[in-house]
């Protein structure tokens, strides 16, 4: 007989039909009733097991943990909690969990502590809930640029050029460590490495993707990148993950308008697809806020927030009219920022970002038009020679959630800005032909995958939604 999925089942509800089903057994009450899970739904799917014709060592073995596949009909539950429950007629133990050693019994674990068993963390409803929504997450971004044309491009993990400016790079080497070969000079002789070059991990793909847009017109690439910057934090991972389109023949306005609607489509997606992990994930977040002060507590609850980002339209102000708003804000003037706003120029922090959305518009707001002299060399430069055509976006809760702009199309101001950030021209050759070769406006963003995942789940701590953190001191599994 053909393994169903116990989502199938639960959702088709198929009583009086034989079924089989496979899954890790999450507990056992009574030597009677097996709550079976198999990953593609929250839900434990009740298994009644006839204890009294069932062999004893069979019986010692059905632990939580352990993997079991199981056949028998589908009939309408007496109990309270599922509509159905499959009556057992024959029991397979497939793979056995000993009790005394299973780390995950039926009990409320810390995430901490799931952290620290990160390989079996899956088997948790929290976790499970987690990776199902990153992968529908993941689906949605796919399909969004699908369906507008988009070209998908893998930009490289490894990188000859350390001019991004995004941030600390890991270098990548095959040179033998204990007999590091040397040049005339006595420096590093990289001539002599696998690339011939000084290599490091990427930390963006932005820059490969404009020198496909620049031919493909509407690119983007989803892939990994690396900063090997010592942040023990709840916000920073060494691996992560980033959304970056391009977009040809446009500018900052089609830019914004593009991340705006390909924020809202991804929450929809989730909204509609994992109703009942986002129900899971609510009632977890609930709990946890029982235990804090009123002031401390969400004004929304997680599916109200994502709602409120779908609904709603996203406010558009200069980074100046901002610094204005929050030089002005009751916070600013009493020091209740941590950061307290003086002067125009201040990098905006998270606190403050998070007042402009929660306090001040209660709407998610898009900043533009910041100064130029605290944003990347590439982003274009407006005409009053002080701002840039950069945008940030910002939602409740979390703050900065994308960062693009449109980018510096014409030579001689690229040229200049890179003197200004000491980027050495025969470093970008190869960058720098796309503004001597038919060069366009053009505009693009970044999206850290983690961040969002994060936003969606109501989760604290990044470590915690993605499979295998990788942070200082941790690269397991």
């Amino acid at each position: 007989m053909k393994r169903s999925k116990i989502a199938s089942v639960i959702a088709n509800e198929p009583i009086g039909q034989e079924v089989l089903v496979c899954g890790w057994v999450r507990t056992f009450r009574n030597n009677q009733f097996i709550a079976l899970n198999d990953g593609s739904t929250i839900k434990n799917l009740q298994c009644v097991v006839p204890f009294e014709d069932t062999d004893e060592s069979i019986l010692k073995k059905i632990t939580t943990g352990a993997a079991v596949r199981l056949r028998g009909s589908v009939v309408a539950s007496q109990g309270r909690g599922q509509n159905i429950e499959i009556k057992v007629s024959d029991i397979d133990i497939v793979g056995e969990a000993d009790p005394e050693k299973y780390p995950l019994q039926p009990k409320k674990h810390s995430l901490e502590f799931l952290r620290e068993i990160a390989h079996l963390r899956f088997r948790t409803n929290t976790f499970s809930a987690i990776t199902r929504i990153r992968h529908t997450a993941a689906f949605a971004i796919h399909d969004f640029f699908h369906q507008r044309g988009f070209v998908y491009i893998s930009s490289p993990i490894i990188t000859g050029s350390d001019a991004e400016g995004a941030g600390e790079m890991f270098q990548v080497t095959a040179l033998d460590l204990d007999n590091i070969p040397t040049d005339e000079q006595g420096t590093v002789d990289y001539k002599q490495d696998f690339f011939g070059k000084k290599t490091h991990l990427t930390v963006s793909g932005q820059l490969e993707a404009e020198l496909a847009a620049l031919a493909l017109s509407d690119v983007y690439t989803f892939g990994p990148t690396f900063r090997a910057e010592n942040s023990n934090t709840s916000r920073h991972l060494a691996e992560f993950w980033m959304i970056e389109p391009e977009i040809a023949f446009a500018d900052i306005y089609d830019d914004m308008d593009l991340a705006e609607d390909m924020l809202k489509h991804i929450l929809k997606s989730v909204m509609t697809r994992c109703t009942d992990d986002l129900q899971f994930l609510e009632n977890r977040l609930l709990a946890e806020e029982k235990n804090k002060p009123q002031q401390e507590r969400s004004p929304m609850t997680l599916r109200d927030k994502l709602q409120f980002c779908i609904d709603e339209s996203y406010e558009r102000i200069t980074y100046t009219e901002a610094i204005r708003i929050l030089k002005n804000s009751k916070p600013n003037k009493k020091k209740k920022f941590n950061f307290i706003i003086d002067q125009w120029g201040a990098d905006l922090q998270s606190e403050h970002e998070r007042y402009l959305v929660e306090k001040h518009f209660k709407k998610p707001v898009i900043i533009t038009g910041y100064p130029k002299d605290i944003k990347a060399f590439y982003m274009r430069v407006n005409d009053d020679d002080m701002t840039v055509a950069a945008m940030d976006i910002l939602f409740p809760g979390i703050g900065e959630i994308i960062g693009g702009s449109q980018r510096e199309e014409r030579m001689n101001v690229l040229l200049q800005r890179m003197k200004d950030f000491d980027i050495h021209p025969d470093e970008m050759e190869w960058f720098l032909d796309t503004r001597r070769f038919g060069t366009c406006p053009h505009a693009g963003f970044g999206l850290g995958f983690e961040r969002l995942v994060m936003f969606v789940t109501g989760m604290s701590n990044i470590r915690d939604v993605i499979p295998f953190p990788r942070y200082p001191g941790s690269a397991e599994f």
